[in-house]
């Protein structure tokens, strides 16, 4: 638990495939002292390939194991930090909802990576790769719905275009929380 803000806390991790949200998860939930959990974790656990077409009904599990995780931690005192594109607004609500319901803080970090970056990364990816891939109709159909957070959802925004700073990012989560 952050010790700034004497709750444990969801941090939702928000943007596009390949924008950096896992790198700056893993250093987030290490400089807050949180635990991640991710959904491309819990389909690869499920024997589903993230990045492929997988059906609304087996999303619908997915969030809801992710929904008995995170909850189990912040039950336990923990904070975490989300990993998935939370690409739609709705989805950001209902995280927003579960936190407040949980006694948990929460902050929406939206790691803003520009669209001729992503499609750099995942050809790269494609010849080098160092994670799943993301099918071109998938992808293409996941960049084009994407629902950017209005400003009303007080988003943290980052640049995911190169190297982000946790340190930075962690400091202005506390801001936002008013820690």
């Amino acid at each position: 638990m952050d010790e700034t803000v004497g709750l444990p806390t969801l941090i939702v991790l928000c943007g596009r495939s390949f924008s950096g949200k896992s790198t700056l998860g893993a250093a987030l939930a290490e400089r807050w002292g949180a635990e991640v959990v991710s959904l491309d974790a819990i389909n690869e656990r499920r024997g589903l390939a993230s990045g492929h077409e997988i059906p609304v009904g087996e999303w619908r599990r997915t969030h809801g194991i992710a929904r008995d995780e995170v909850g189990a931690l912040l039950g336990r005192g923990r904070s975490v930090v989300l990993d998935d594109t939370s690409s739609m607004r709705f989805l950001r609500d209902g995280w927003r909802e579960f936190a407040r319901e949980a006694g948990a803080a929460f902050a929406l970090v939206f790691v803003d990576t520009p669209r001729d970056e992503i499609e750099r990364r995942v050809r790269a990816n494609r010849a080098d790769p160092v994670r799943h891939d993301v099918q071109a109709v998938v992808l293409a159909r996941h960049l084009d719905g994407f629902e950017v957070p209005g400003a009303d959802e007080q988003p943290v925004v980052v640049g995911g275009a190169g190297v982000v700073d946790a340190d930075e990012v962690v400091a202005r989560i506390r801001s936002a929380l008013g820690a």
